[in-house]
């Protein structure tokens, strides 16, 4: 199979450290992915984890994936509309030359699931897992 870069986003991994039993931990037991996020993500997923355990398990989850650099915005595709906040997400995935954004934000990145946005194809968590989803072996 064929080596993946997903760049999560801050809802991804704030969602992943939230609970010990979260399905979205599944995202780092797919096989051939290397999985992104830039410091940017990963401080709006602490900010927002009140609860000392849930912190830890994002410490945890983070260690376990690549940390891009921040990208400057010139990246972007000329006339995208994107919220300010949501810009240096979607920089620096390109930046990183994601293959996939990884992200459940319905409210900036909706429109663009399941397109590729230069280059990198725009996935719900849920949608990633079955797009790299081993096939089932019959016993």
């Amino acid at each position: 199979m064929k080596r993946t870069r997903p760049f999560l986003d801050a809802n991804v991994l704030f969602s992943a450290a939230w609970s010990e039993a979260s399905r979205l931990k599944l995202l780092w037991e797919v096989e051939g992915a290397d999985l992104l996020a830039s410091e940017y993500v990963i401080e709006e997923a602490r900010r927002n984890l009140e609860a000392v355990e849930a912190r830890l398990r994002l410490q945890g989850l983070v260690q376990r994936l690549r940390v891009v650099p921040e990208q400057l915005e010139g990246l972007l595709p000329a006339g995208l509309e994107l919220r300010e906040k949501e810009r240096p997400v979607l920089a620096a995935a390109l930046g990183a030359r994601a293959t996939h954004l990884v992200t459940g934000d319905r409210r900036d990145f909706g429109r663009f699931l399941g397109q590729t946005v230069a280059g990198v194809l725009v996935l719900t968590p849920a949608e990633f897992l079955a797009l790299r989803r081993a096939p089932s072996r019959h016993r």
